[in-house]
């Protein structure tokens, strides 16, 4: 639970009762030029960190309706395929289309928070150093949100017009969606990180901000992406090699900052006892207890519930069965690469990976570690339609401190992880395995794996029996497995998709690797079969690797912004 020592609480000393005053007459006004005081331009840094928890139930800054559930790793859920039909349209892509409204919201929710960023920018730029000393760090801060919020966007829509603090906003409606190629669109959120790593400590003295190895981290991540070279319709074409000697290099700042590690116990990453743990990089922050009616909530989660009487509401973001059948083990406890979609998880013959107990909630099995509260089939909303599994590791029990209900919807307060060490750690091994250095990558891999088959202490039931078979071991050259570099880039991809399933991630690394296209029709093809709603669905190459540009936002621009390839 989080109280007014988080920084994202003084946002409420801007805003705490706007809502209440909007139809009454003001006593008076305030000039921009009168908030350009230290104390009130830190009020604007700490303004556009809020920005970073303000999604709702519709455009859900976790990325899961983008980035989990149109990656074959989750299914819509909700009643059926019209309860929110916009997420099931981008589901099946074959139903997408410019006009849909998600795609609008998304669009401009993210750009407010680009907006808060630049704003309080402006203002910083304005003061000296001797009366601001926090100046340099306060950029940087502000700076690596809004490399942030620019990072989802790109991810999103590829081309986005790019804005900064410097250009008038009576200019915004000249800047073209296309004025910056890929590459450079990429550089320039580049450069807002790299100005973090040259300009922000290594500790922050307050819970939330964002310190150089954070920055080192999300450079790292933009630079990942941006080494896989797209021509304008959406094909990788090369790897980069420089920049992937960067992202070593910049991981293994990350880990040279003796600040970070993997967690002990991987449910410790999704419990909110934990927040701001030793895993922990880069994460929002919510409250709750912190003067308001309700607490600032993760509601871009808050769909994802189940339907039992101690949360109600509403069976969103539901694991595939192809995602459930991914963590089965072969005898000697590596994944079937090839064989892992032939038959259903059997939970009682079959032998899993330990980390699908803590990311997926399986009809009688404990609940978020709770052996008193066990998951059943009548708790999935539409079994018929999407199975009866659940999703875990963006929710919390009903009596966890961080949870609150705001009927008929609920949430908590617990932080939403958007890079944690385990991604450093894989972003090496990726970059390693790219430029054909795979024996390097093999204790990475295996870092990452070990600590899964150490995460079992809340896996058991008070008799010490485990809620699955787990059988699970590391990558043995020349015992279990061929360490070529094929294999190691299928180890990689796999343990990517177990390590971070439901988090948000699997889509976009799709596309980054260019195999998008072919695994998720190959997924619609199989899981058709027993998913009927899948049946129409199809991805279509140089397309639906990214969303179109809103109509609303082409409208808007009165011709300035270009429609997306594939969508005109």
């Amino acid at each position: 639970m989080k109280h007014f020592n988080y920084i994202i609480i003084a946002l409420l000393a801007l805003c705490a009762s706007c809502s209440k005053t909007l139809d009454k007459t003001p006593q008076g006004v305030i000039s921009g030029d009168d908030l350009n005081t230290p104390e009130n331009v830190d009020k604007m840094v700490i303004a556009a960190y809020a920005g970073l928890g303000n999604d709702n139930i519709h455009t859900s800054f976790s990325l899961w309706p983008w980035g989990s559930m149109r990656s074959g790793d989750a299914y819509k859920g909700g009643d059926s395929p019209g309860d929110n039909t916009d997420w099931h349209n981008y589901e099946i892509f074959s139903g997408n289309r410019p006009e849909i409204g998600n795609t609008d919201q998304m669009w401009y929710y993210l750009y407010i928070g680009v907006s808060r960023a630049n704003d309080a920018l402006r203002r910083i730029n304005q003061l000296s150093d001797s009366s601001y000393p926090q100046k340099k760090v306060r950029q940087a801060e502000t700076r690596f949100i809004r490399g942030h919020f620019y990072f989802l966007l790109k991810l999103l829509y590829k081309y986005v017009p790019y804005i900064d603090e410097t250009i008038p906003e009576n200019k915004y409606g000249e800047i073209s969606n296309k004025a910056l190629s890929n590459d450079e669109l990429w550089n320039k959120i580049a450069d807002d990180f790299r100005f973090g790593v040259e300009n922000l400590p290594a500790k922050q003295p307050e819970k939330g901000r964002v310190n150089k190895p954070g920055a080192a981290a999300y450079l790292a991540k933009t630079l990942l992406y941006q080494a896989y070279t797209q021509d304008e319709n959406n094909n990788v074409v090369s790897v980069n090699q420089q920049k992937l000697q960067e992202v070593i290099a910049l991981c293994d700042q990350v880990t040279a900052s003796g600040l970070y590690q993997l967690s002990p116990d991987f449910a410790n990453n999704f419990l909110a006892q934990f927040d701001n743990g030793v895993e922990s990089v880069f994460a929002v922050q919510y409250s709750k207890d912190d003067g308001t009616p309700k607490g600032r909530l993760n509601m871009g989660v808050a769909l994802n519930y189940p339907m039992n009487k101690e949360f109600g509401c509403c069976g969103f973001h539901l694991p595939s069965q192809n995602l459930v059948n991914s963590f089965k083990t072969n005898n000697n406890g590596l994944p079937m690469f090839d064989t892992f979609n032939k038959q259903n998880a059997d939970f009682t013959n079959n032998t899993f990976d330990p980390r699908l107990d803590h990311t997926v909630a399986i009809p009688g099995h404990p609940y978020k570690y709770s052996t008193s509260f066990v998951y059943e089939r009548t708790w999935a909303r539409a079994p018929q339609i999407y199975g009866d599994f659940s999703s875990l590791k963006e929710t919390v029990a009903p009596d966890d401190p961080s949870f609150q209900k705001i009927p008929p919807f609920m949430s908590s307060s617990k932080n939403f992880e958007v890079i944690r060490y385990a991604d450093v750690v894989l972003w090496k091994a990726e970059a390693l395995i790219q430029l054909n250095r795979f024996n390097e990558a093999l204790p990475l891999i295996n870092a990452i794996r070990q600590r899964a088959m150490a995460s079992t202490a809340k896996l058991k039931y008070p008799n010490g029996a485990y809620f699955s078979n787990y059988k699970m071991d590391i990558y043995k050259p020349g015992v279990n497995c061929n360490w070529t570099k094929d294999f190691a880039w299928q180890a990689l991809i796999w343990e990517r998709r177990l390590e971070f399933a439901m988090e948000g991630n699997r889509f976009f690394d799709l596309v980054r690797w260019g195999i998008a296209a072919e695994y998720l029709n190959k997924y619609f093809q199989e899981e058709s079969s027993r998913r009927a709603y899948l049946k129409d669905a199809h991805f279509q190459k140089n397309r639906d690797e990214y969303l179109p540009v809103p109509l609303a936002q082409l409208n808007y621009s009165r011709g300035v912004y270009t429609q997306n390839v594939g969508w005109k």
